[in-house]
């Protein structure tokens, strides 16, 4: 319906006061009230999601399909496809997104760098050949 995709379940949580240490890897979805230091990193191979609570914080870099912050990141976050950021979204780091939707109040202290079509930081962007067309007359 609306031409949406399904969203993956949440089927992971890491609850308010549990604190992790080290990298985290996950598939379908995660919702984070704790706090993180190490790198998040939804898989790949299906789609993500992630939710970083108001209660949450995460210190390292951010990967997903889908995420939605309203709690604080210091690292990069980067969106495979949607990032939305509500209203006590704090990041401190660059933020990279297919589509954004920014709520007021919200706050980057980094660059919004938008993806085009689809291609992540560090990857190289094949750019179509331009053809020009000689006029005959």
């Amino acid at each position: 319906m609306f031409n949406r995709k399904k969203q993956p379940p949440i089927k992971s949580l890491l609850s308010a006061g549990c604190r992790m240490l080290g990298n985290f890897q996950f598939v379908d979805g995660l919702r984070l009230d704790g706090s993180v230091q190490g790198d998040i990193l939804g898989l790949p191979d299906a789609p993500s999601i992630l939710v970083i609570a108001e209660s949450a914080e995460v210190v390292g870099s951010v990967t997903a399909d889908h995420i939605i912050i309203n709690g604080k990141v210091r690292g990069p976050v980067h969106a495979r496809h949607m990032l939305e950021l509500q209203p006590k979204a704090r990041i401190t780091g660059d933020v990279t997104y297919k589509l954004l939707e920014m709520h007021k109040g919200a706050s980057v202290d980094g660059k919004l760098c938008p993806m085009a079509s689809g291609v992540m930081p560090g990857q190289i962007e094949e750019k179509p050949t331009l053809k020009l067309a000689a006029k005959n007359h």
